[in-house]
């Protein structure tokens, strides 16, 4: 029994996404304590249960202290199960979080699986249904793995009520090496708005214009009919020739269009210049990927506090020698199979 104290690293959320996902795919029970004790609402809440939740369900697993606010948490897998799942948080909480809760269990699963997952596909503080189509995905499928995704409709906070639909296609994982970008051969910026003025979204194009240089092709605006709420995204991909990566900032009540661009569009443009393949947020994704694989290696930004609780938590599970390199101030090199961290 691997005992884990919540509240150490990024100290949220992560640590116990991470822990579950990687029980199930090495077998090992845990029990946390101190779950998001330094958050505003402590404990866990209706996204953090429903993760829980769906790891149980796809691990067969025992499973105590799985309550709403519960800051405790013993979880014990038997195995993992393919099949057909539907996982809804209930709230506008994020789905897409729930799905890299179990995804790296059933990407080695005995067969394929489907599900379906309801309740936030837009939201701050997690990756949004586009970053996981188009920059986490396509990697997952390098690695061997077949992961499809399909948006039926967005939801974004407060209101909730997305829906998306993932088919998984097992196969090993195999190493990837991204330590090259190449060149951009694409970007676009894109200002999905639901029921708020048309306005809004005019702006932040004509700011990332301003701020990045991008053409008026390289923008454009989509609105969404089908949420069930009011919404606004504000997301900038950039796709060279070895990997996508998306940016995204989401429109706020009381926070200027300009502001939610200015926002974005540093971020990109630190991606951009320190000429890496990885950023920040694909960064966590993949150094779990590659330790699953037990294998692989990539450039990407100096590690954030999201990062380093990743290394910490992989301690806890999987006996992997990971190995984090200074290249230069803004490039960093992070290794699996190498000398340790």
């Amino acid at each position: 029994m691997v005992r884990i104290d919540g509240s150490k690293g990024e100290g949220g959320g992560q640590v116990l996404r991470t822990s579950l996902a990687l029980a199930l795919v090495t077998g090992t029970p845990f029990q946390m304590v101190n779950i998001r004790a330094g958050r505003s609402k402590p404990g866990l809440l209706r996204q953090h249960l429903t993760s829980v939740k769906a790891a149980a369900a796809v691990g067969d697993a025992e499973v105590e202290g799985a309550q709403l606010h519960s800051q405790e948490l013993t979880f014990r897998p038997r195995s993992v199960k393919p099949g057909d799942y539907h996982f809804a948080v209930g709230t506008a909480g994020s789905a897409t979080l729930v799905l890299q809760t179990v995804l790296p269990a059933l990407l080695s699963a005995s067969g394929p699986s489907t599900l379906v997952l309801e309740g936030g596909t837009h939201n701050p503080a997690a990756p949004p249904f586009d970053f996981l189509a188009k920059a986490y995905l396509p990697l997952v499928r390098r690695m061997g793995p077949g992961v499809e995704a399909t948006l039926e409709r967005p939801g974004f906070f407060p209101a909730g009520g997305g829906r998306f639909h993932v088919s998984v296609q097992p196969a090993p994982l195999v190493p990837l090496h991204l330590l090259e970008r190449g060149n951009v051969v694409r970007r676009q910026a894109t200002a999905m708005f639901s029921q708020v003025p048309f306005d809004v979204a005019k702006r932040e194009l004509e700011t990332v214009g301003r701020r990045l240089g991008w053409s008026e092709e390289e923008r454009r605006v989509e609105e969404l009919k089908r949420a069930p709420g009011p919404g606004n995204v504000l997301s900038l991909e950039v796709e060279s020739e070895h990997v996508t990566e998306v940016f995204t900032s989401f429109g706020e009540r009381g926070v200027p269009a300009e502001s939610v661009a200015s926002a974005v569009s540093e971020e990109a443009r630190v991606y951009l210049e320190a000429g890496v393949p990885v950023g920040h947020h694909l960064c966590d994704q993949l150094m779990l990927l590659l330790a699953l694989a037990r294998g692989g290696s990539f450039r990407t930004l100096p590690l954030d506090g999201h990062a380093r609780t990743q290394l910490e938590t992989f301690a806890h599970f999987l006996d992997v020698k990971l190995s984090v390199n200074e290249l230069s101030a803004s490039v960093f090199e992070v290794g699996v199979g190498q000398s340790s961290v």
